[in-house]
């Protein structure tokens, strides 16, 4: 027996029997969870199966690097979308628009299916975030970034105060949550699942604040603190599920009450301190830029 082409076929299996292997060992591990039980043979046979296509996947990765840096440098479309930071933030806002368009009505129908103020508020919340983002694609669409400079500074500064009259509907589902105990309770692997896509969607709005500055746009550093603020609510919320999922009975619902407290009082306040600085420097780019043009 030839063990070093075992070692490979085991190790570097087909593409298409390793894409297989996700689906299937998703569902086996899933459903030995929720369904038989982590203690029978079929989860013994799901743990197996899923470490060894993490390994599969993991071993390929160098092979995956390379594939998409040769797609992204041969292929027209992958080259513009790298290249054009205007079509990328676009893309970008087109698709949250439309996610926070339709995410808010479902919240506002909860709302009117429930009659809970809790879903109002987190319907208004999104909707008013998809508002400016509908009036921020308007202004990329039809211009590049610093071609109207006083323009994309009235629009980032008008987003910073829509923030501070939002930061009142944010204020309301705080308050829901820590003073009425309004809390999610999902399962396990559902409360993992939000938990790794939370991290990551907060993870990218932070880098993307920051790395968006380059491009010297208002507008687009606007558009990347609508997403900061999206994903400060979504934090928000992630804390009550994990607090209320994974409650062992050791902590009180005093305990419970201050933390929410404490994190959404930090949210509230990291989103009233955003929209005071993008007050603040609007007012203060267009106060220069006035003088420029007045000193000809």
């Amino acid at each position: 027996m030839d063990w070093k082409k075992l070692g490979k076929a085991l190790l570097f299996p087909h593409i298409a029997i390793m894409i297989l292997l996700v689906p299937i060992a998703t569902v086996l591990l899933v459903g030995s969870m929720v369904f038989v039980g982590t203690e029978s043979a079929i989860a013994y046979i799901s743990y197996v199966l899923s470490a060894y296509t993490l390994t599969v996947w993991c071993c390929k990765i160098p092979c995956l690097i390379k594939f998409f840096k040769a797609f992204k440098n041969e292929n027209k479309y992958a080259r513009r979308l790298q290249d054009d930071a205007r079509l990328r933030v676009n893309i970008s806002l087109y698709g949250s628009l439309a996610w926070n368009a339709l995410y808010g009505i479902f919240q506002l129908g909860l709302g009117f299916y429930h009659h809970t103020f809790w879903f109002y508020s987190l319907g208004a919340y999104y909707i008013c975030l998809g508002v400016m983002r509908f009036f921020l694609v308007r202004h990329t669409r039809k211009f590049a970034p610093g071609e109207k400079m006083q323009t994309e500074l009235v629009k980032y500064r008008a987003c910073g105060w829509v923030f501070l009259i939002m930061n009142l509907t944010l204020a309301l589902i705080i308050f829901f949550m820590v003073y009425w105990n309004r809390t999610f309770e999902h399962h396990m692997i559902t409360a993992i699942a939000m938990a790794a896509y939370t991290f990551t969607a907060f993870t990218v709005a932070i880098v993307n604040v920051i790395r968006y500055r380059r491009y010297n746009s208002p507008v687009f550093s606007a558009s990347k603190a609508i997403s900061f603020a999206a994903a400060c609510v979504s934090m928000l919320t992630l804390a009550s599920t994990l607090l209320t999922t994974f409650d062992d009975g050791t902590m009180g619902q005093t305990e419970q009450k201050i933390m929410l407290g404490s994190i959404g009082g930090t949210v509230s306040i990291v989103v009233v301190a955003m929209a005071m600085y993008m007050i603040v420097i609007g007012t203060k780019k267009l106060k220069e830029l006035k003088a420029e043009v007045e000193n000809g």
